[in-house]
């Protein structure tokens, strides 16, 4: 076996006389010394101590390839120098911030997790305020719960569990499986993120304290007013929580606390350039516009400030920097852009019976529908169909082709019974945001996005068959030393790891991350 290979492969020659069985007898007694040797690697061989995570929020991988042609100079070109790029990497469905990022860090998808959007609706809960006396409520974990100046969770505004003392229902609670942070934690070992809202805290798993290092700064209340450069300032704010973790200390830089063995952040600039009129591509290969360029090439320095902060503290080569996303934006061409009819699936649900509708998502591109009533759920689905094709309907799934892809509406409360996904180019937005990209569906321009995973002293190599960002969980605690399978989902999905990574790569390479030739 090569050193680098991601696969074993072995061969026998047949001895005269020999007999088949004898001979397959032999093969699987090396095989399996052989197998198990490389499995049963001591711990000092490991190379990789710490993982870092950054998510750029809406980079698709055409945009790393475009961006890195375009730069061969910048910190993300120098990072796919010396590790894996995967040019077919999928997010989660639905691709939304919120099973976007449980995807990579619990290896799991809303089948597992519970979690299928940030705002959905839960009909086993009862709504903020109403002391349980209802049963079913719309679940909204954004900036809305915050405290008065974004800091924490206001409990007051959290739907309620009446099997559980009608107690407020926290992110964290909400989740249904475990995830990196937790088994990193539980391990002995630190850990840290920064994201966009308090309800971020959902990434404290059901433990509630898988994080030792949470900084999660309001991003509705830095920027006021939309726009590139402030949400660009606002992502400053994270970076300088990453140096400061990267020098050993808390994300504020006054407690000495040692440098985390998993953290990481959301970048957000480069999903504002794209989404906001004005900015977004110039066309349909991807081509940037000044602004998203701005905003590409703002993230891309500071990630060449992070690599700096991790060569000058000694780190470098051995941290494994992993470089995705929780979900693309869409439509990449500007000549797709269709803003959706935002009344026309209630009124169709109204006109079947009045009262069915409990509740109807529809946000960025794809729409959900919770009935009162599961019975007339191919009834609402067919007066939809009827309709696809003048409002701009891709696949309406319900019933069967639901169900092949998400857990049975009628045994989890949390499931819609009827999901909408718009023809591509197609978003619900109102006119007045000015949006013309989204994300949310299950569309190329949605869930394509970016993945390299960066480690000094391993060869550059794009791999082009379909992975999904779920396998990143899993892959994260095998380099790590850590057994994958302790993560629920990653054993109740049968989530693999990356190819690439089933072998423990051993890189030469000095702190500077320059390669041993």
């Amino acid at each position: 076996m090569r050193n680098g290979d991601t696969q074993v492969t072995f061969g026998y020659k047949q001895v005269p006389g020999m007999r088949t069985g004898v001979a397959l007898l032999l093969l699987v007694l090396c095989c399996g010394k052989s197998l198990a040797t490389s499995r049963a690697r001591p711990s000092s061989t490991r190379t990789v101590v710490r993982v870092l995570l950054l998510s750029i929020d809406g980079m698709h991988g055409l945009d790393l390839s475009n961006y890195i042609q375009l730069k061969p100079d910048s910190a993300l070109a120098n990072l796919s120098r010396h590790g894996i790029t995967y040019t077919n990497a999928h997010s989660s469905l639905p691709s939304n911030s919120w099973p976007g990022l449980l995807a990579m860090v619990t290896g799991g998808s809303p089948i597992s997790t519970g979690v299928i959007f940030e705002n959905n609706y839960d009909r086993s809960l009862s709504p903020p305020h109403s002391k349980c006396a209802t049963v079913g409520t719309a679940v909204v974990y954004d900036g809305s719960i915050d405290n008065k100046g974004g800091d924490g969770i206001n409990p007051d505004t959290l739907p309620l569990d009446p099997t559980k003392g009608c107690t407020p229902v926290f992110p964290h609670n909400y989740v249904r499986v475990n995830n990196i942070f937790e088994v990193v934690k539980q391990s002995g070992k630190r850990t840290a993120w920064s994201d966009k809202h308090p309800a971020y805290e959902f990434l404290n798993g059901p433990s509630g304290n898988g994080i030792d290092d949470l900084f999660t700064p309001e991003i509705r209340s830095t920027i006021k007013a939309r726009s590139v450069a402030k949400t660009e300032a606002y992502d400053d704010t994270k970076v300088a929580a990453i140096l400061h973790e990267i020098a050993g200390k808390d994300h504020t830089g006054e407690h000495v606390v040692g440098v985390p063995t998993i953290f990481g952040m959301n970048f957000q600039a480069v999903s504002m350039g794209q989404k906001m009129a004005g900015n977004g591509y110039l066309d349909g290969e991807g081509t940037p516009s000044p602004g998203l360029l701005d905003a590409l090439d703002h993230t891309d320095r500071a990630i060449g400030q992070i690599v700096d902060a991790l060569q000058k503290g000694g780190l470098f080569a051995s941290t494994l920097i992993i470089i995705t996303a929780k979900h693309g934006d869409g439509p990449i061409d500007p000549q797709r852009l269709r803003l959706a009819d935002l009344d026309w699936i209630p009124s169709v649900v109204k006109k079947i019976d009045p009262g069915l509708l409990l509740n109807v998502e529809q946000d960025g591109s794809i729409a959900m529908v919770w009935l009162k009533n599961h019975e007339h759920t191919e009834d609402v689905a067919a007066a939809l169909r009827r309709s696809q094709l003048e409002e701009g309907i891709q696949q309406v799934f319900s019933g069967t082709s639901l169900r092949l892809l998400f857990n049975d509406p009628a045994n989890d409360p949390r499931m819609p019974d009827i999901i909408i996904q718009p023809n591509q180019g197609m978003i619900y937005a109102e006119p007045a945001d000015r949006f013309i990209e989204e994300h949310g569906g299950f569309t190329d321009d949605d869930t394509h996005v970016a993945l390299l995973m960066s480690l000094p002293g391993t060869p550059p190599r794009q791999i082009k068959s379909f992975v999904r960002t779920a396998q990143i969980a899993p892959t994260i605690l095998s380099q790590i030393g850590l057994d994958p399978r302790s993560l629920q989902s990653v054993v109740k999905e049968h989530t693999p790891l990356l190819p690439g990574w089933e072998v423990t790569p051993r890189p030469t390479a000095d702190e500077s991350g320059r390669i041993r030739r």
